[in-house]
Formats: structure tokens, sequence, C-alpha cells
């Protein structure tokens, strides 16, 4: 058995070290040293090439190094090749982190308060207890589910939304087209985790917004597709949005000038929500290709026809 790595050179010091102690079974290769491309049975990469997927005849398996599998090609891959996304302790602990962080800086209304900082203005903002601020995430997978258990502990009225129905404790939840209107209609702080796909991509659009109450505020910790920016930033102007945190953006980086940069009512972070951790994905990889090897289900595994 032999995996390609193709990514980030320092995290593959990090696996190589790792497979070699752990799972010596499994030859660990990545460029520019040489391999037979017909000996690789699994590909470990971020944005990989249609000519390298061409070039492996016997190629398995295609991880993805981090959370997410839409900057793959799926129509130009082999139906025969899985497509798993890394699920490793790393990325849950990172987005919990970031999501608890970002929920509790629009509730206190920093971005608010770095505004008056920036205009030398003392004021003083009314507190909301947690209790009366509602907040709902979009996307109720494993990034979903960990950062509403997360925010339990401060009291938030919980609500959650999905294609499918979830029932968790202590969170409100909705699904389907049918349910979103009632699900949009309850946040008061939303924050989308969505994974992208054709019909996710630009769904946090003037008309979904709009759906909000007025006032509410935007965290948008999933893919920049997800956000059509000229609604919001129009939906800022307007007072109805009243602020938001992005830590992604479409195209990443930002051109200079872009207006996000210097909009006052937005908290711009350079998608470092979550990352993966070199040593915790090296063990999430060795056990996925042990499940794989001995037949049962991968952690992670993409339905190729819904793309999460």
């Amino acid at each position: 058995m032999t995996l390609l790595y193709t990514s980030d050179p320092a995290r593959g010091r990090v696996l190589r070290d790792i497979f070699a102690r752990e799972a010596a079974d499994i030859a660990f290769v990545e460029p520019p040293e040489s391999y037979d491309p017909s000996a690789i049975r699994y590909l470990v990469a971020w944005s990989p090439s249609a000519e390298l997927i061409a070039s492996l005849p016997n190629l398995e398996v295609l991880f993805s190094i981090g959370a997410g599998v839409d900057q793959f090609n799926m129509d130009g891959l082999p139906p025969h090749i899985d497509v798993v996304r890394m699920i490793e302790p790393g990325i849950v602990a990172g987005m919990v982190e970031y999501a608890t962080m970002a929920v509790l800086m629009l509730h206190r209304d920093v971005i608010a308060y770095r505004e008056a900082q920036r205009e030398e203005r003392w004021s003083p903002i009314k507190l909301v207890p947690a209790q009366h601020r509602r907040v709902g995430v979009m996307g109720l997978g494993q990034l979903g589910q960990a950062v509403l258990e997360a925010l339990r502990p401060f009291g938030f009225a919980l609500s959650g939304w999905s294609r499918s129905l979830h029932r968790l404790a202590g969170v409100t939840c909705h699904a389907g087209t049918t349910g979103l209107g009632d699900f949009l209609a309850e946040c008061d702080i939303l924050l989308c985790l969505l994974p992208l796909t054709p019909e996710t991509r630009g769904i946090l659009c003037r008309d979904l917004l709009l759906q909000l109450p007025r006032g509410a505020s935007l965290i948008n910790a999933a893919r920049g597709g997800h956000l059509v920016t000229e609604d919001l930033l129009a939906l800022l102007d307007e007072g109805h949005i009243s602020a938001a945190l992005l830590d992604v953006t479409d195209p990443e980086p930002l051109p200079t000038g872009h207006p996000i940069w210097s909009h006052p009512r937005i908290l711009l972070t350079p998608h470092v929500a979550s990352m993966t951790r070199a040593d915790s994905a090296a063990h999430a990889l060795i056990a996925n290709i042990r499940r794989h090897r001995a037949g049962t289900a991968m952690e992670g595994k993409v339905e190729r026809s819904t793309g999460y």
C-alpha cells in the first residue's frame, strides 16, 4: 500500500514521521521524490490536478487534508474513487474555539465598540442577557453540533437548521426549505457552517438575510461561496444587518481595495477558524486506511451525489 501526499510540506514531515512509527506497512511518498504511479492507492491532497488524478491508475481513495471537499472537481473524478473529508479532533476544537469567540464578540457588541474607539466615542450599549440572545447555526454536521454543545452553558436560546431534521438536546431544530423561514426569524446571531455545494452556493443572499430580525448579525466560518458579498454590504449599510464576522471570502485572499477590508461593521479573519493539526490528522488517516483495508466504513466518506 502506498500513500501519496501533496499538501503542505511542513505538515507532511509530521505525517511521514508518524506513519513511519505507527504504520510502516503503508509507504508514504511526496513530491519531489520519485514513486511508481501504479502503486498509489491513497492520495492526500487539498486541490489535486486532473493530470495527477489521471496519472494514478490504481487510486482508490482521495483524502482531503481539510474538513471540506468543495475544492475537488467531483465531475472529473472517476466514480470508483472514494472521497473522504478530514475528520480529526484538531479541526473540531479549532472551530469550537472560533465560533464561541465570534458569537461572544457579536453578543457583547465588540464590533460596535471597536468603531466607537476609532471615533474616540464613549458609548456604552445596554447589556442583553445571554438567555435573551438567539443564536442559530446553519449546518448540523459534526462541527455544527460541537459548536452548539459548546454554546449551551452560556444560556443562549439555540436553534439549528439543516437539510434533514436533527434532534439535539437544548436546540430547536428546523429542516428543509419549509423550516428555513421559521429558523431565520429566531436568529439574532446567524452562524453558517454549511458544506459548500451547488445547492448552498450563494445561500447567504439578500432574500435570506432579510428574513433575519432587523439588527441581527452574521458569522460565516464555512466557505466564501456561501455569501453574496454585495447583498451583505448593502444590508449592513441599510441597517438591517448590524455586524458581520467573516473568516472566509470569495475570492481568497481579498484583492486590495475590496470594500470588506475597510467596512466598519465587518471583522475579517483570513480563513483561520480551524486548521488541520498534523499529528491528529496522521492518526485519522491511518485509522481510515485500516478501515478501508478491512472493508468497513471510513469516517468522513463523502456521498458524491450530495457533495458531503
